[in-house]
Protein backbone atom coordinates (compact mmCIF):
# COMPACT_ATOMS: atom_id res chain seq x y z
CA UNK A 1 0.00 0.00 0.00
CA UNK A 2 2.81 2.40 0.85
CA UNK A 3 4.38 1.82 -2.56
CA UNK A 4 1.07 2.51 -4.29
CA UNK A 5 0.61 5.77 -2.33
CA UNK A 6 4.21 6.84 -2.98
CA UNK A 7 3.81 6.11 -6.70
CA UNK A 8 0.54 8.04 -6.84
CA UNK A 9 2.01 11.04 -5.02
CA UNK A 10 4.93 11.11 -7.48
CA UNK A 11 2.54 11.04 -10.45
CA UNK A 12 0.40 13.80 -8.92
CA UNK A 13 3.47 15.95 -8.30
CA UNK A 14 4.49 15.52 -11.95
CA UNK A 15 1.00 16.53 -13.09
CA UNK A 16 1.16 19.62 -10.85
CA UNK A 17 4.62 20.52 -12.17
CA UNK A 18 3.42 20.17 -15.77
CA UNK A 19 0.46 22.46 -15.05
CA UNK A 20 2.75 24.98 -13.34
CA UNK A 21 5.11 24.92 -16.35
CA UNK A 22 2.25 25.46 -18.81
CA UNK A 23 0.81 28.23 -16.65
CA UNK A 24 4.15 30.06 -16.59
CA UNK A 25 3.95 30.35 -20.38
CA UNK A 26 0.68 32.28 -20.22
CA UNK A 27 1.61 35.85 -20.95
CA UNK A 28 0.71 38.50 -18.42
CA UNK A 29 1.83 42.09 -18.94
CA UNK A 30 5.37 41.63 -17.69
CA UNK A 31 8.29 40.04 -19.47
CA UNK A 32 9.83 36.93 -17.94
CA UNK A 33 12.04 34.20 -19.40
CA UNK A 34 9.37 31.52 -18.90
CA UNK A 35 7.39 33.02 -21.77
CA UNK A 36 9.88 31.88 -24.38
CA UNK A 37 12.09 29.24 -22.72
CA UNK A 38 9.86 26.40 -23.89
CA UNK A 39 9.79 27.44 -27.55
CA UNK A 40 11.33 24.86 -29.89
CA UNK A 41 13.66 26.15 -32.59
CA UNK A 42 14.57 24.18 -35.71
CA UNK A 43 18.33 23.89 -35.15
CA UNK A 44 19.86 22.10 -38.15
CA UNK A 45 16.78 19.91 -38.52
CA UNK A 46 16.42 19.14 -34.81
CA UNK A 47 13.76 20.81 -32.62
CA UNK A 48 15.79 22.38 -29.80
CA UNK A 49 14.60 24.34 -26.77
CA UNK A 50 15.39 28.04 -27.04
CA UNK A 51 16.76 28.17 -23.49
CA UNK A 52 19.47 25.62 -24.42
CA UNK A 53 20.77 27.64 -27.36
CA UNK A 54 20.72 31.25 -26.16
CA UNK A 55 20.92 33.48 -23.13
CA UNK A 56 17.63 35.15 -22.26
CA UNK A 57 17.62 38.43 -20.34
CA UNK A 58 14.96 40.90 -19.23
CA UNK A 59 16.36 44.48 -19.41
CA UNK A 60 12.99 46.09 -18.60
CA UNK A 61 9.42 44.92 -17.79
CA UNK A 62 8.32 44.92 -21.44
CA UNK A 63 11.38 43.59 -23.28
CA UNK A 64 13.04 40.19 -23.63
CA UNK A 65 16.53 40.03 -25.14
CA UNK A 66 17.75 36.78 -26.68
CA UNK A 67 21.42 36.35 -27.46
CA UNK A 68 22.12 33.06 -29.24
CA UNK A 69 25.48 31.42 -28.68
CA UNK A 70 25.56 30.55 -32.38
CA UNK A 71 24.75 33.74 -34.38
CA UNK A 72 23.90 31.68 -37.48
CA UNK A 73 20.67 30.51 -35.83
CA UNK A 74 19.14 34.00 -35.42
CA UNK A 75 16.74 33.56 -38.36
CA UNK A 76 15.55 30.18 -37.02
CA UNK A 77 14.86 31.74 -33.58
CA UNK A 78 13.03 34.64 -35.20
CA UNK A 79 10.87 32.21 -37.20
CA UNK A 80 10.08 30.14 -34.10
CA UNK A 81 9.04 33.27 -32.18
CA UNK A 82 6.79 34.40 -35.05
CA UNK A 83 5.14 30.96 -35.16
CA UNK A 84 4.63 30.81 -31.38
CA UNK A 85 1.31 31.58 -29.68
CA UNK A 86 2.77 34.67 -27.97
CA UNK A 87 1.60 37.04 -30.68
CA UNK A 88 4.83 39.06 -30.71
CA UNK A 89 7.12 40.28 -33.47
CA UNK A 90 10.85 39.89 -32.73
CA UNK A 91 13.33 42.53 -33.89
CA UNK A 92 16.78 41.34 -34.97
CA UNK A 93 19.45 43.77 -33.83
CA UNK A 94 22.81 42.47 -35.03
CA UNK A 95 23.65 39.42 -32.93
CA UNK A 96 20.69 39.74 -30.56
CA UNK A 97 16.93 39.52 -30.85
CA UNK A 98 14.66 41.92 -28.99
CA UNK A 99 11.09 40.92 -28.23
CA UNK A 100 8.89 43.81 -27.17
CA UNK A 101 5.76 42.85 -25.30
CA UNK A 102 2.91 45.23 -26.10
CA UNK A 103 0.30 46.17 -23.53
CA UNK A 104 -2.39 43.48 -23.44
CA UNK A 105 -5.80 44.57 -24.68
CA UNK A 106 -8.86 43.73 -22.60
CA UNK A 107 -9.86 41.15 -25.21
CA UNK A 108 -6.43 39.50 -25.15
CA UNK A 109 -6.50 39.44 -21.32
CA UNK A 110 -9.81 37.59 -21.43
CA UNK A 111 -8.34 35.10 -23.92
CA UNK A 112 -5.37 34.56 -21.60
CA UNK A 113 -7.70 34.03 -18.63
CA UNK A 114 -9.67 31.43 -20.57
CA UNK A 115 -6.45 29.72 -21.61
CA UNK A 116 -5.18 29.68 -18.01
CA UNK A 117 -8.50 28.29 -16.75
CA UNK A 118 -8.39 25.59 -19.43
CA UNK A 119 -4.83 24.64 -18.38
CA UNK A 120 -5.92 24.46 -14.74
CA UNK A 121 -8.86 22.23 -15.64
CA UNK A 122 -6.54 19.94 -17.63
CA UNK A 123 -4.35 19.68 -14.53
CA UNK A 124 -7.35 18.79 -12.37
CA UNK A 125 -8.46 16.16 -14.90
CA UNK A 126 -4.97 14.64 -14.81
CA UNK A 127 -5.09 14.44 -11.02
CA UNK A 128 -8.53 12.83 -11.07
CA UNK A 129 -7.37 10.29 -13.63
CA UNK A 130 -4.41 9.38 -11.42
CA UNK A 131 -6.79 9.03 -8.45
CA UNK A 132 -9.13 6.76 -10.45
CA UNK A 133 -6.24 4.54 -11.54
CA UNK A 134 -5.02 4.29 -7.95
CA UNK A 135 -8.47 3.38 -6.68
CA UNK A 136 -8.77 0.69 -9.37
CA UNK A 137 -5.38 -0.69 -8.35
CA UNK A 138 -6.49 -0.80 -4.70
CA UNK A 139 -9.76 -2.54 -5.58
CA UNK A 140 -7.85 -5.09 -7.63
CA UNK A 141 -5.54 -5.72 -4.65
CA UNK A 142 -8.62 -6.15 -2.43
CA UNK A 143 -10.21 -8.64 -4.83
CA UNK A 144 -6.96 -10.64 -4.90
CA UNK A 145 -6.94 -10.56 -1.06
CA UNK A 146 -3.58 -8.76 -0.96
CA UNK A 147 -5.02 -6.10 1.36
CA UNK A 148 -7.98 -6.06 3.72
CA UNK A 149 -11.09 -3.97 3.04
CA UNK A 150 -10.21 -1.61 5.89
CA UNK A 151 -6.71 -1.04 4.52
CA UNK A 152 -8.13 -0.43 1.07
CA UNK A 153 -10.70 2.00 2.41
CA UNK A 154 -8.03 3.93 4.37
CA UNK A 155 -5.77 4.03 1.32
CA UNK A 156 -8.60 5.40 -0.83
CA UNK A 157 -9.26 8.10 1.79
CA UNK A 158 -5.58 9.07 1.83
CA UNK A 159 -5.49 9.20 -1.97
CA UNK A 160 -8.57 11.45 -1.92
CA UNK A 161 -6.82 13.75 0.56
CA UNK A 162 -3.76 13.86 -1.71
CA UNK A 163 -5.97 14.65 -4.70
CA UNK A 164 -7.70 17.44 -2.77
CA UNK A 165 -4.32 18.88 -1.72
CA UNK A 166 -2.99 19.01 -5.30
CA UNK A 167 -6.25 20.36 -6.72
CA UNK A 168 -6.13 23.11 -4.09
CA UNK A 169 -2.61 24.00 -5.28
CA UNK A 170 -3.84 24.22 -8.87
CA UNK A 171 -6.76 26.42 -7.74
CA UNK A 172 -4.33 28.76 -5.93
CA UNK A 173 -2.13 28.84 -9.03
CA UNK A 174 -5.03 29.84 -11.30
CA UNK A 175 -6.24 32.49 -8.85
CA UNK A 176 -2.77 34.03 -8.81
CA UNK A 177 -2.50 33.96 -12.62
CA UNK A 178 -5.93 35.55 -13.10
CA UNK A 179 -5.07 38.22 -10.55
CA UNK A 180 -1.88 38.98 -12.52
CA UNK A 181 -3.90 39.25 -15.73
CA UNK A 182 -6.50 41.56 -14.19
CA UNK A 183 -3.99 43.90 -12.54
CA UNK A 184 -2.03 44.67 -15.70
Amino acid sequence: MKEVKKDIEGKMQKALDATRREMSEVRTGRAHPGLIEGIHVDYYGTPTLLKTMASITIPDPRTIVIQPWDPSVIQAIEKALLNSSLGVTPAVDGKIIRVGLPQLSAERRQEMQKLAKHMAEQGRVSLRTIRREANEKIKKMQSESLVSEDEGFRAQEEIQKLTDKYIKEIDEMIEKKIKELVEI
